[in-house]
């Protein structure tokens, strides 16, 4: 991401998720989208960013209509897991949420308390003039 396109705290988001998939062996891919769905930030490893965004988005809509339906209060996390491994997915603020998706080796228990520790930082990141960069700065990627 080209520096002179963001501001300090964007980079910031993208260092947090570099961070982030340097902490828990087995994490494949971190995204985190807008509550409009949008992608925001990824961790650029060359997976498929955009599908997974929308893959995030669409399973926090999912689990947030179950949440309301049988009214048990707001979604703090969301996990699938498949033959091959997992998506987990948890609110950061805003409706914004992070994405990740890891190995069936991935232990899920480092898994969930980094990613806790992530949201909690990036939620005091991503500021509405922060998220606008970063959609900007996707855009000409």
């Amino acid at each position: 991401m080209p520096q002179s396109l963001v501001s300090q705290a964007a980079m910031n988001v993208h260092w947090l998720l570099g961070d982030f998939l340097g902490q828990v062996p087995g994490v494949a891919e971190a995204v985190v989208v807008s509550a409009d769905g949008l992608l925001l930030a990824d961790s650029q490893q060359g997976r498929k960013a955009d599908e997974l965004s929308a893959i995030v988005s669409a399973l926090t809509s999912l689990a947030g209509g179950l949440a309301r339906a049988i009214e048990f209060g707001a979604v703090k996390q969301t996990m699938v897991t498949m033959d091959e491994g997992h998506v987990v997915v948890m609110a950061i603020s805003d409706g914004s949420c992070l994405g990740v998706y890891a190995s069936l080796q991935c232990d899920l228990g480092v898994l969930a308390y980094q990613m806790s520790l992530l949201v909690e930082r990036a939620g005091h990141a991503l500021t509405p003039q922060v998220r606008s960069e970063l959609r900007r700065a996707l855009a000409v990627r």
